[in-house]
This record gives structure tokens, sequence and C-alpha cells, in this order.
């Protein structure tokens, strides 16, 4: 038990007690927010906002800037999702789950190709395109970039977006140490998978009652 234990843990030695502590409740409520995510929720933006600025101070001083980029960018788009989310498209409606357009496709792409530049130049300038972990992050960066939003546009294909990222974050954590954070993202794969099928429930639901 002791050598899992230590397998599982033992990179937080080094850290400082509040940092962990952090991470912790950085990883809580990144839960809670994908899961009003799933659930369709406006909270999804509220709680996301707490634990992206958290990850954003942490992964700043961690010194992993792709990471860092991706949450100080969830932040941003968390403030542009909770206007999308609540705007009125006419006097009793409020912006509903649909699918993505062949426009928005296109600058998906477009942000897609835009991020991977963004972030290798800003390893680059670093010094820190030095290994794999530097193009898995950037391609992962890349993918939650888009993901996120389509999320804010309250777009159905955003989940699949989020699953592929997450599966590829689950290993790519714990390599980095954060073993809670992998374990977030383990979580975050299960829920988007049910989140997809919520959100394409509560688009043919909307579709018949058109």
């Amino acid at each position: 038990m002791n050598h899992i234990f230590d397998f599982l843990f033992s990179q937080y030695s080094g850290y400082e007690t509040s940092d962990v502590v952090l991470e912790i409740v950085a990883v809580i409520f990144g839960f809670l927010s994908v899961w009003y995510s799933k659930q369709n929720k406006i909270l999804v933006f509220a709680t996301g906002m707490i634990s992206t600025l958290i990850f954003v101070y942490l992964l700043l001083k961690w010194e992993l800037l792709g990471d860092m980029m991706i949450n100080a960018y969830y932040f941003c788009m968390s403030v542009y999702g909770w206007y999308i989310w609540t705007r009125k498209v006419d006097a009793t409606h409020v912006t509903q789950i649909s699918k993505t357009t062949t426009k928005e496709k296109i600058l998906s792409l477009v942000i897609f190709i835009a991020t991977l530049i963004f972030v290798f130049i800003v390893y680059k300038t670093f010094d820190k395109w030095n290994s794999w972990v530097a193009y898995v992050d950037t391609i992962t960066t890349a993918i939650f970039f888009v993901g996120m939003w389509l999320m804010a546009r309250r777009k159905l294909e955003n989940w699949i977006f989020w699953i592929i990222g997450d599966v590829i974050s689950v290993p790519l954590y714990f390599y980095k140490g954060f073993t809670f954070t992998s374990f977030q993202y383990l979580g975050f794969t299960v829920i988007a998978i049910f989140g997809y099928l919520a959100w394409k429930k509560n688009l043919n639901n909307n579709l018949q009652t058109v």
C-alpha cells in the first residue's frame, strides 16, 4: 500500500502545503464546473472562474506556461460564456443548445491552428520547447481552446473536444507530477461523455417541440 501511495503522491513531498491545498480546492471547483456544464446550468462559469484563477497562480508558479494560458483563457471565456448563456435572443428566450454551423467549424479550425502557433512561440521564447511534453501540451492547449469557445457558445460539439483533451491530459498531468489534477481529468472524461449525451438529448427534445 505504501508503494502505491508513494507512486501516486511522492512528487508532492517538495511542494508547499498551501499549494497542495490550493490544487485540491481548484480540482473540486473544476469538478463542480464540469458537472454544472453537464446539467446545462449557468453556475458552470462561476465555479469555473474560481478553479481557473487558482490554477493560473499555481501553473505560473510551476512554470507550466501552456497550462497556465489554458486556464487564463478559460477565465476570459467564462466571462464571455456567462454573457452568451444569459443573453436573450428574443423577449422570452435565452441562447439554447445547438449544433456547430459551417462558419463556426471554420472558426474552430482557425482557433486551433492559431493556438498551436501561439503556444509554440511562447515555448520557444521562454526556451521551454525541450521535451515531448511541450509538443503534447501545445496540442491539448489548442484542443481545449476550441472546446471552451464552443461551450461558451452552447454548441453540442464542445463535448467532443473536451473528451479528447481530457483523455490525453490524464497521463500527461500524472507524468508532470500533478496526481490530483490527473484524477480530475479522469473524472472530467466520464462527465464529458455523459455531458455530450445529456446535451444531445436536450437538443433533440428542443427540435421536437419546435
